[in-house]
This record gives C-alpha cells, sequence and structure tokens, in this order.
C-alpha cells in the first residue's frame, strides 16, 4: 500500500513557482498553464480582494502586473510547505514566503503566506484557488 506524500512534489511546486516569477517579472508569459481552466478564486490584500471565475483572474492579472511593475528588485524565498493533504486529483498546502524589494524609493521586507489548493488538470497541476495572507510587513 503506498503511503500519501507529506509535502507537495515537484510537479506540484511547478504553479507557485511560476506565480512567484511572474511577480519578480511581470511577465505574464510566465502564467500560461499556471491556474485551472475551471472556476478559479484567489484572496488578495489589494481590491476587490476576491477575484472569482475566469474574468476575475483576468481582473487579477491587469492589476497584478500593474502592481508589481511599481516594485524594483523584488525577489521571494519559500520556506518548507505545511499542512499538505491530497484527496483524488485536489491538493491543498500552505507555502510560508517571504518578498523583499524596493517601492517608492523604500526597501521593504514581507512575510507572508499563500494557501494553495490545485487540481489535476491535462495531467498537471493547475492553481484553483490561493489566498495571500501577510504576516510582517517592515519598510
Amino acid at each position: 500500500m503506498a503511503t500519501e506524500p507529506a509535502a507537495p512534489d515537484a510537479a506540484m511546486m511547478v504553479g507557485p513557482k511560476a506565480l512567484a516569477r511572474f511577480l519578480e517579472t511581470a511577465d505574464t508569459s510566465m502564467l500560461e498553464g499556471v491556474f485551472s481552466a475551471g472556476d478559479v478564486v484567489i484572496l488578495e490584500n489589494f481590491p476587490p480582494h476576491v477575484f472569482t471565475g475566469q474574468a476575475g483572474l483576468a481582473h487579477w492579472r491587469e492589476l497584478m502586473t500593474r502592481h508589481v511593475g511599481a516594485i524594483g528588485d523584488l525577489r521571494h524565498t519559500f520556506g518548507p510547505p505545511q499542512d499538505f493533504g491530497r484527496t483524488g486529483d485536489t491538493v491543498y498546502f500552505s507555502l510560508p514566503t517571504r518578498w523583499t524589494g524596493v517601492r517608492d524609493g523604500k526597501p521593504f521586507d514581507e512575510d507572508g503566506g499563500w494557501s494553495f489548493t490545485q487540481v489535476l488538470e491535462d495531467g498537471a497541476w493547475r492553481i484553483r484557488a490561493y489566498g495571500w495572507s501577510v504576516t510582517r510587513f517592515v519598510q
């Protein structure tokens, strides 16, 4: 009997890593194939805070591209994934994340966490939902 993994495997980390690289570069091509073709839900710390469906995803992409375009030298580091669970073709985990960069000429250091729900679609893990939460911000 196979045991369930205790953490996301490399294939499950493809989406979160591509999402982080998009945030660092504002290169929307990084998002190709990252999100589910289904009913996506994103919770963010900027208005309107909740983005739903494919129209919401398009709106999020537009606003986030503008948002990260105003940040210089944005870099991330991931901590070890937490609270991993899998049910069939759906996985959940949280991912501690640290961001550093420069906004309005001032360096900042931000800790937070992403919670991800991903679904297996066409042989790849796609982000179905994520929520971002800041736990510490220093500027």
